[in-house]
Parts: structure tokens; C-alpha cells; sequence
């Protein structure tokens, strides 16, 4: 049976309106102004609001947008004896489902609440199955003792609201363990918003974070929503923070201990409610240490660490992860001793995101029930324990006379092998290759053009 609530300062509207109601099976609450209405939201299961928009101690507009903010699952219908277009058109961009004029129509009034409700029954059920979708891309696969304690400390800190710090090489899971704890949190309904620190340009950061108002900046041609206000009754997610610039962690900090954020050349102060994971996948007690991080930011950011494994630390759930993401591309496949073997020898210098990488290449380029170590070695296009760049990690040389260089002359010279390996790894694709390493594409051209690095005219993309 639907629950209805009638919020309506005029106890004729809550009588004809609730009965109307009731001879329909619907079970009605009735409420004589908006505080009440939400106080009946908060301690009751309601599906379907009536909502007048004179009402006293607080305007049913100002209420509309109050409740689709805090329950986004309930359809509102705004009732009024004094509507106009402008009025209506207002209700409909807070997210009023429709809009009904005082004297009220009992057909209408009956049709409205049908269609309301049938609609929200297809919510309902779009976000069950886009809750499933997401289950399936946050299950966290092991049973090594290191990812059975991840997952336990998972478990306990996301039903809290408290900070979180996650840290780990890169492709080690961060992310999927940043979308377990919203999943498992009472935010779970709420959005989930993630923002790479590391792949916004320093100009842009603090625009993506709070949002800017038009005219804040030469490209400002309108207003729009930061990330804390799209993330507002869910989750943020910081990744890489450690690459967050100094001006942008003095904000984060600021609007942490006030709960409020302005947007880019704008005065009002906008109340935010967000629970932050963050993640690094560097040392940022050594970077404080260093200057180049707020010691009082990480104390804030700090509160609940969980470090995450790298894949050779945990080489029993390498087998059980690649037949997992093989499944998930449609793909039944045994692997051989030998194979089990190979992938518990091999280093992982990419970790799950580069065994996620192998799976879709087997789906590909595979045919076949079973597999074995050799064929595995020619997927990698490498031998168990190597690097990518075909030696053992640690053991590839530098180049030559590198530690005789300024601090300037050495780190170019190092960007430029890095960048060159890279782009080889990545098939000369910029696109690709700025994702992988986690840069917009425009400044990696730049930073081609910088260091002469010539992208073969086959492989670039135009």
C-alpha cells in the first residue's frame, strides 16, 4: 500500500483531499505545515507528497527543494490556489513531479497521483538495478589474509561517516575500495563523485572542487556546481591528493571544518554535507615533512587509514581475480599449473588495473578453454618477474651520468625517458597514454613538444 503525506494549512484541503485518498487504498498522513511534513518524513515510509506552496514557518517552495535534497525517492506534487506559470515552471526545475491548481479536480487529483507513483515504482526499480551494476564492479576478490583484513576494515568504517584515508601503488584497487565504503554507507543512495586531483590542471582544481559563478574567470561564461555541491549527501572521492595544489588544500581544509564552500567569485556560502575518502599513492607524512602538504590536512584527511596491497603481496588471488574479470568479459577459462605459477611469479608493476588489462587482452586475442604460462608470457609480450620496460624492477638503468646533473637537467631528463616509454607501452596513442599515467592529453602533448619526442604519424591521434 502507497503512503501518502498532505501538507496543507487548510484542515478542509487535508480532510477532502486525505479522504479522496483513503476511499482509494492509499494510506495518508496529514501534516499543517512543512516542519511537521518533514518531521513525518523522517519517522515515516512515505512514497507520494501533496505539498501547498503558502504555507507558514516555512514556504512550501523552500520545502520542495529541502525534501528532494534529503528524499530524492519521494515524488512531490505541488498544490496552490494562487499559481502562474512562472510559479509552476519553478516547481518542475526543483523536481516537482506536477502542479495542481486550488479548487482541486478529483480526476486530476487521482491521475496525478497514479502517474506519480507509477514513476516512482520505475525509479525505485532503475536504482535496484543500477545498485546491482555497481555490486558488481566493487566486489572485492581474495581470500589472502592482506585483502581479508582490506575488506574487514571496509566493513567497519564505512558504516561510520568518518574520513578515510586510502594509500597504495598505482592500479592497486583504490578506487573500487573508495566505491565499497559508499556502497556500505548509509550515503549509499547518494551520489558517488570522484575527482583526480592529479588530471585537473592547477588553474582548474579549485573551479572542479567548489564550482565558479559566471564571469569568475575569462572562460566563466556561466555558473556552475563544484563537485562538493554534486557530491552533496554522498561520497567524495580524492584520488591522488598528494597532487593537490597548496592554495586548493588551505579550501579543502576550510570547508572540512565549516561544512560550507563558496563557489568562484561568487558571496554566498553554500551549506555542504559530503563524507571524504581520499586516496595517494604517495608518502604524504614525508611530503609534509617536506613542505609540499598541509601537516593539518592530513590529520584531518587521516582519520581512518587502509592501506591497500599490491598484487605480489597477495599472489594467491592473482588466479582467482583474472578468472574473475574473465567472467565478467563473458570468458570460462582453466588456467594451467604452469599459468597459476606464471601469474604468482610475475611482479604486477601495474597491479589489478594491469591484470584487468590481460584479462581483456586474453578475451580478445584468445582462443581456447584452457591456458598456460607460455601463453600468458606472449600476452604480456614478458617473462615472470620482469618490468615492463623488460628488466627486472629496480634493475633498468638510468641514463648515463644522470646523478652528475642539477636537480633541473636530471628531472627532464628523467620526464623524457618516462614519457617515451609510455607512449611506446601505450602503442603511440596520446589519449591512452594520458590516462595511464594520469594527465589531460593537451598537456601531454606539450609536454612532447618540450622534451622532442617525435609520435609516429600511423600511431598519433588527430
Amino acid at each position: 500500500m502507497a503512503a501518502i503525506l498532505i501538507i496543507d494549512d487548510e484542515p478542509g484541503i487535508r480532510l477532502t483531499l486525505g479522504s479522496i485518498l483513503e476511499d482509494e487504498k492509499y494510506k495518508v498522513f496529514t501534516a499543517e505545515d512543512a516542519l511537521l511534513g518533514l518531521e513525518l518524513l523522517n519517522k515515516e515510509k512515505i512514497n507520494l507528497v501533496f505539498l501547498d506552496v503558502l504555507l507558514p514557518r516555512l514556504g512550501g517552495m523552500e520545502a520542495l527543494e529541502q525534501m528532494r535534497r534529503d528524499f530524492p525517492a519521494v515524488e512531490m506534487v505541488m498544490i496552490s490556489g494562487h499559481a502562474n506559470v512562472d510559479m509552476a515552471v519553478r516547481a518542475v526545475k526543483l523536481g516537482a513531479f506536477d502542479f495542481l491548481e486550488k479548487p482541486l479536480s478529483l480526476d486530476k487529483v487521482l491521475t496525478v497521483c497514479r502517474n506519480a507513483l507509477v514513476m516512482q515504482k520505475l525509479r525505485e526499480e532503475n536504482r535496484s538495478l543500477k545498485k546491482s551494476a555497481y555490486l558488481s564492479q566493487v566486489e572485492i576478490i581474495g581470500t589472502s589474509a592482506a585483502i581479508k583484513a582490506v575488506r574487514e576494515m571496509v566493513k567497519q568504517a564505512a558504516v561510520s561517516d568518518a574520513r578515510i584515508l586510502l594509500t597504495g601503488e598505482n592500479g592497486a584497487g583504490k578506487e573500487v575500495i573508495a566505491r565499497a565504503i559508499h556502497l556500505g554507507s548509509s550515503r549509499a543512495d547518494g551520489p558517488f563523485v570522484e575527482v583526480n586531483c592529479a588530471a585537473i590542471p592547477e588553474t582548474l582544481i579549485e573551479s572542479e572542487l567548489f564550482g565558479h559563478e559566471k564571469g569568475a574567470f575569462t572562460d566563466a561564461v556561466s555558473s556552475r556546481k563544484g563537485r562538493f555541491e554534486i557530491a552533496h549527501g554522498g561520497t567524495l572521492f580524492l584520488d591522488e591528493i598528494g597532487d593537490m595544489s597548496p592554495s586548493a588544500q588551505a579550501k579543502v581544509l576550510r570547508v572540512i571544518q565549516e561544512q560550507k564552500i563558496e563557489r568562484l567569485g561568487g558571496e554566498k556560502t553554500i551549506d555542504t554535507d559530503v563524507r571524504i575518502v581520499a586516496a595517494t599513492n604517495k608518502n604524504l607524512e614525508k611530503a609534509c615533512e617536506e613542505g609540499r602538504f598541509r601537516q593539518d590536512l592530513l590529520f584531518r584527511l587521516n582519520v581512518i587509514p587502509i592501506r591497500i596491497p599490491p598484487l605480489r603481496e597477495r599472489p594467491e588471488d592473482i588466479p582467482l581475480l583474472l578468472c574473475h574479470f574473465l567472467k565478467n568479459l563473458g570468458m570460462e577459462l582453466e588456467l594451467e599449473v604452469d599459468a597459476q605459477g606464471f601469474l604468482a611469479a610475475y611482479e604486477w608493476p601495474g597491479n589489478v588495473r594491469e591484470l584487468k588489462n590481460l584479462a581483456e587482452r586474453i578475451a580478445v586475442m584468445y582462443r581456447g578453454s584452457s591456458i598456460n604460462a607460455a601463453a600468458l608470457e606472449d600476452l604480456l609480450g614478458k617473462k615472470s618477474g620482469e618490468s615492463p620496460a623488460g628488466g627486472r624492477p629496480g634493475k633498468d638503468p638510468l641514463p648515463q651520468g644522470i646523478f652528475d646533473r642539477n636537480f633541473n637537467d636530471a628531472r627532464d631528463c628523467f620526464e623524457k625517458h618516462y614519457l617515451e616509454f609510455q607512449l611506446s607501452k601505450n602503442g603511440g596513442i596520446i589519449s591512452r597514454t594520458a590516462e595511464a599515467i594520469g594527465i589531460y592529453p593537451s598537456n601531454l602533448h606539450a609536454k612532447l613538444r618540450k622534451h622532442q619526442i617525435t609520435i609516429p604519424s600511423t600511431k598519433e591521434e588527430r
